[in-house]
């Protein structure tokens, strides 16, 4: 597998324009699941709000990620970095929903 090196034999990184397009466009995808499941059942029923929040939610954890992925070099920082957002996106996702530790989303 061949990486792209720029002048001095240093990886290139997508440009921030970029990253930021592609997290975008994942939000925009996982948010069209629960889109979708709404006009299939009457399970999920999602407000304006809970679209913005989750919206919010996952644009964060986004962002965090790519700013974490473009800081860290070794592979088990980059994997160290992603399982902390991932963790701390679904403790917000849950706490949220259905309030695990506190009241928040009752």
């Amino acid at each position: 597998m061949s990486t792209m090196t720029g002048n001095r034999g240093m990886p290139l990184k997508p440009s921030l324009g970029k990253s930021l397009l592609v997290v975008a466009l994942v939000t925009a995808a996982i948010l069209t699941i629960p889109l979708v499941a709404m006009q299939y059942t009457t399970e999920v029923a999602w407000t304006g709000s809970d679209f913005a929040a989750a919206g919010v939610l996952l644009a964060l954890a986004g962002l965090a990620l790519t700013f974490a992925l473009r800081k860290v070099r070794t592979t088990q920082g980059r994997l160290l970095a992603a399982a902390a957002v991932g963790l701390a996106l679904l403790y917000c996702w849950a706490e949220l929903a259905v309030g695990i530790f506190t009241s928040l989303g009752s």
